[in-house]
């Protein structure tokens, strides 16, 4: 790590941190979600809701600490595209829930499960990737492993598609079907585009 004479601010590393644990938060709701009667999604929806308002909070509140920090620990531009893909994924997240309440959609196709299985892992790796930015140490294996997890996604996806235009279901049907489980698919990107960030930091740093 290069060796600098000037203070830096360090409450990014605790916000980024903030920002991942709230994902989790999302994630868990997604996984709540599959199993739950269509009675209780509305209630789902409206807890990831909070949780996607609480991810907007920390996004803003990183943005104006970059906006009046003079030193930062890492280039602005890398902050700003850390925090905003951070947000991104909650974004994603928050759709894919509140599609499924607003479409009424009453059994998700088989695969949505493995699809959101990989965004709870991708989740975990990225809020136990975030502390780790103060030292960039053991960093490497994150990024790997969340490239390795967005592949696996694109797989998952693939396969969805296939089965929803196997003729199973009616032309409607698939149509909402397939945004839910494209706005998955851009969930698993957006940790990808985390894990990116990370290594472009990484190695900026090194």
């Amino acid at each position: 790590m290069r060796f600098r004479l000037t203070p830096r601010e360090t409450s990014f590393y605790d916000m980024f941190a903030a920002s991942a644990d709230n994902i989790v938060t999302g994630s868990k709701l997604l996984m709540e979600l599959l199993g739950a009667d269509v009675s209780a999604r509305a209630e789902i929806a409206e807890r990831m809701r909070a949780a996607e308002h609480a991810g907007d909070d920390a996004t803003h509140a990183i943005f104006h600490q970059l906006n009046s920090s003079f030193i930062t620990p890492f280039d602005r531009e890398d902050i700003y595209s850390l925090a905003s893909s951070l947000d991104d994924i909650m974004d994603f997240m928050e759709e894919a829930v509140d599609l499924v309440v607003l479409y009424n959609i009453e059994e998700l196709p088989k695969g949505v499960e493995q699809q959101i299985e990989v965004l709870a892992r991708a989740a975990e790796l990225t809020a136990e990737a975030m502390p780790n930015l103060r030292t960039m140490a053991n960093l490497t294996e994150y990024w790997i492993e969340v490239n390795r997890l967005e592949n696996q996604a694109d797989q998952i996806h693939r396969k969805l598609l296939a089965h929803l235009f196997n003729g199973k279901y009616d032309a409607i049907e698939v149509l909402k079907l397939k945004q839910v489980v494209d706005v998955l698919e851009e969930a698993a990107d957006a940790f990808e585009h985390v894990a990116n960030t990370v290594e472009t930091i990484a190695v900026k740093e090194s």
